[in-house]
């Protein structure tokens, strides 16, 4: 490994003379010069802005850090966890969105189909009353799953 000539006041410092001092520049890192490929060094330059890092020194030093911590642990946890998090929410909250709207057009022809029968129907309270006891019922029974046929042979039985 090559080492770079000392400028100035501001030493090189190398992996042999590492211990640095926080006195030295403000800061506790170390220049180190290493060797890398012309491909590597592409994919950093292509990459590095994309992951939030705002030099190729940081972006390098996450990567490093990320590679220490899989060898460490044996796995990606610290990696992975956080990105499924994210892409369970944003699944989660787009079904939901689906959901809301599905419901909401339901409701609407629910609510159409209602005021048609009440239109051309004349039911007492008490009728309405009891057919709506026996709707909360049956749909508790059959856990919320309706069958046309089923209500269509029940309506004939009676």
């Amino acid at each position: 490994m090559s080492r770079s000539k000392n400028r100035g006041s501001n030493p090189v410092k190398t992996a042999e003379n590492a211990d640095v001092k926080a006195s030295e520049v403000g800061s506790k890192k170390i220049k180190y010069a290493f060797h890398i490929s012309p491909e590597c060094m592409k994919a950093i330059n292509e990459t590095y802005k994309k992951d939030g890092s705002t030099t190729r020194n940081e972006f390098i030093e996450n990567a490093v850090d990320f590679y220490i911590d899989y060898l460490k642990g044996g796995t990606m946890t610290n990696y992975l966890a956080p990105i499924i998090k994210r892409m369970v929410e944003a699944t989660v909250e787009t079904s939901e969105q689906r959901i809301s709207r599905n419901l909401f057009k339901i409701a609407v022809e629910l609510g159409k189909i209602s005021h048609m029968i009440a239109a051309t129907n004349d039911i007492d309270d008490e009728t309405v009353e009891s057919l709506h006891r026996m709707c909360v019922d049956e749909v508790r029974r059959i856990n919320g799953i309706i069958n046309y046929e089923s209500a269509v042979r029940f309506q004939k039985d009676e």
